[in-house]
Parts: C-alpha cells; structure tokens; sequence
C-alpha cells in the first residue's frame, strides 16, 4: 500500500491530530469541499441535538457576546460605584475643610459626614491621650478616649502593625469594647487606624448588614479618609 500525502495528510496515519494540522494547514478545504460542509453534524451545546457547523459558529459567536455584555455591565457598575464613593470623600473632604481649624467642631464635622454621606450610623472614634484631650462631641457616643496601654487597645496589635484599613468580623471583645450595648446589632465592621501604626487611634464603622464590609473589598478609599481625619485632629504642633 502506498503512502500517499494530501497536502500534509498522511492517509494511512489519519487520526484526530493530523487532521487539525491539515485543515490548518489548509483554511480553504471546505471551500473547495462545500458538500461536505453542509452535511457536518455538531452537537448542540445545550440541547444535545444535532445543529450545522455554521448554526454551532453562530451559537459560540453568541455566547461570547453575552459574556462580553456581562463584563461590560460589571465594569459600568464598578465605575458608578466608585464615581458615587469619590463623590462622598468629596464631600467628606469639604466638611472638615471648613471647620477653621477647630478640632472638637471637625471631629463633629467627622461624625456628621459618617452619619449623613455613607449612612455608617454606628461610628466610633478610639483616640489615645493626647490626641482626645479636651476635644467635644455633640454625639458623645461616637468618640472614646483611652489611655495609650489601654489593654482594649491589644486586640488591635495587628492592625496597628499593618497600618492597613480592615474589614469583615471581629471578637465579641473588640465588637464590645467599640459599640458598646449595640454590639450585638453589629454584624460587619471595618476598622481604620490612624496616624503612623495607629499612633492616634482608630475609626469603627459598624453595619448591621455582615456583608457590608468583607475582607474582600477594596480600602483605598478608607485609607484616604484615614489620612484627612489624622490632618484635621492631630494637635498643632507647639509655637
């Protein structure tokens, strides 16, 4: 028998492999073999029955495009989102630029932006002595002064280390020591340190909701109202 070759096909030696390498090799062989093409069976990718290889084509191609479409929604959601949450830093950002310099009404400036632009109505602010000394509130509930050894402030070692915003759950101690009696309406948190390893403290934001804050979720924003609220309570350095 001989072992004849068409086109990079050998007959003899035809199999799954050498096909793809010879329709490869040859673009144009259901153009010279148009019956052929017509007569091709695919199975359909959901139904399991029987389709053209040009209806096949066309279901892929359709697919794709959902797909396509699907990513495209999820980016102009991102995208909203995130233009949404740099309009409220915005706004976070004029409130405490027009407190003049005064830390007790930035800090209410603070709370009020918490309460009013993200809808964190169970906000706590840890400042160590001296950075809370003499400092007023309107919301008293919202700010804590301790101590610098307070023995609260060891179940935030890590997050101090990190220098890193954080969020999703944390110990009923931690969730105690923060809110308080409403600790237990607290079902996500995300915790913000202040100052270089948490030298002036920490900002608590609470939600009820234990999906609102997730330790997937991105901090970068968090981070950046870390450094505004650190600019607008730090005290003057002395004259």
């Amino acid at each position: 028998m001989t072992t004849q070759k068409a086109r990079g096909l050998a007959a003899e030696t035809a199999d799954e492999e050498s096909v793809a390498h010879y329709l490869q090799l040859n673009p144009d062989f259901f153009e010279r073999h148009q019956q052929l093409l017509a007569r091709l069976r695919l199975p359909h990718m959901r139904t399991g029955s029987t389709v053209s290889l040009v209806e096949r084509q066309v279901e892929v191609l359709r697919d794709k495009q959902a797909e396509l479409e699907r990513k495209l929604t999820e980016f102009v959601h991102v995208a909203r989102a995130n233009d949404a949450l740099a309009d409220k830093i915005h706004r976070f950002t004029r409130r405490l630029l027009r407190t003049t310099g005064s830390r007790s009404a930035a800090l209410d400036q603070l709370e009020a932006s918490l309460r009013e632009d993200f809808d964190a109505f169970h906000s706590v602010l840890v400042l160590k002595r001296p950075y809370g000394t003499g400092l007023q509130v309107t919301n008293v509930r919202f700010l804590h002064e301790v101590a610098p050894d307070d023995p609260n402030l060891r179940g935030f070692e890590s997050l101090f280390t990190s220098g890193k915003p954080r969020c999703g759950q944390v110990r009923d101690t931690q969730r105690s020591f923060l809110f308080g009696t409403d600790a237990g309406d607290i079902g996500s948190i995300a915790l913000v340190p202040l100052g270089d390893h948490g030298a002036l403290g920490l900002l608590a934001i609470g939600s009820h909701d234990r999906d609102r804050f997730h330790p997937g979720m991105s901090t970068e924003f968090l981070g950046r109202m870390a450094e505004l609220i650190v600019d607008a309570l730090a005290p003057p350095p002395p004259s």
